[in-house]
Parts: structure tokens; sequence; C-alpha cells
């Protein structure tokens, strides 16, 4: 069997070239908005975490963010805890909790379809973390269509 020569990786190394970036570093203009989608069930996925990093990123370079979370989506947007509400049973238990409440605190809103809450998942507005915004089933289609208007960008994302 041929030696192995190369010495091996270690914590703090780099697999890959961080520092080089092809693109620019685009910010918002004035009044340029952004809405991400969320249809997604929370823990079935990365998708729902991902989303909420893409949404606080362009809330940071400028764009006045939305986030709408309806269908499974709603799940997302939960009190949640083990044994109590907020306490984490297992490390990043309370990721969405913490990224949605950090998204907030920094301007962006969070929107929750009163429909999928109620009728599909069985909770009730006081289940949302605080700072989270009902809204009827038929405002869903409205706020995309008002974020087309006014020439959004739009992060749409369905799982099933």
């Amino acid at each position: 069997m041929p030696e192995v020569t190369t010495p091996a990786h270690k914590d703090g190394d780099f697999f890959v070239d961080y520092e080089e970036k092809l693109f620019e570093d685009v910010q918002a203009k004035d009044g340029e908005k952004a809405l991400v989608t969320f249809h997604t069930v929370a823990f079935e996925g990365s998708i729902g975490f991902v989303n909420m990093l893409q949404a606080t990123r362009l809330q940071r370079k400028g764009y006045e963010t939305s986030i709408l979370l309806y269908g499974p989506g709603v799940t997302l947007g939960l009190q949640r805890g083990y044994p109590t509400i907020g306490a984490e049973a297992f490390p990043g238990h309370q990721n969405f909790t913490n990224q949605l409440k950090k998204f907030m605190s920094e301007g962006g809103k969070v929107y929750s379809c009163r429909f999928a809450l109620q009728a599909l998942y069985g909770h009730g507005e006081p289940a949302l973390i605080e700072g989270i915004i009902p809204v009827n089933p038929l405002d869903v289609l409205d706020l995309k269509l008002l974020h087309q208007r006014e020439n959004a960008f739009v992060i749409d994302t369905w799982t099933v």
C-alpha cells in the first residue's frame, strides 16, 4: 500500500478558498424590497433554516424584507421547547425561533397564515413567536402580488 505523505487536515484548515469573490456585493437601492416564502415543515429539512439565513442577509443588504409562513411553513413560527417553552431539548432545537427573533429585531417582518395555523395544524395565534403577524389566508396571494407589483426580489420555497 502506498505511503500517505500529505499531512492530515486539522481544525481551522480550509478545504476551499473563501476569500475569492467573483461577483459584486449587491446592496439594495432605496426602497427595494424582498419577500421569502416558506411552505415547508419545521425540522423536515434544511431549507426553512437556510431561507431564514437568506432573509436575514437580504435585510442586512438593505432590502425591506418580509417572510411569509404558510401551509406547513407556519410550523417554523411556533413557540416550542422541552420541558418548557424556550428550553432547548437538543442542540439546534431553537434555531428557527432564534433566527426569526433575530430577523425581526433587525427590522424584518414575519407573517403567518391563520388558515394553516388553525385549520391544518391546530394552533392558535398565541402559539406564534412574539412579533409574528397573523394574516388572513386571502392575504397570502395579495402579499405576493404586492411584492411583485413593487418589483421585489422573491424567493419562493416549497417542500412536500
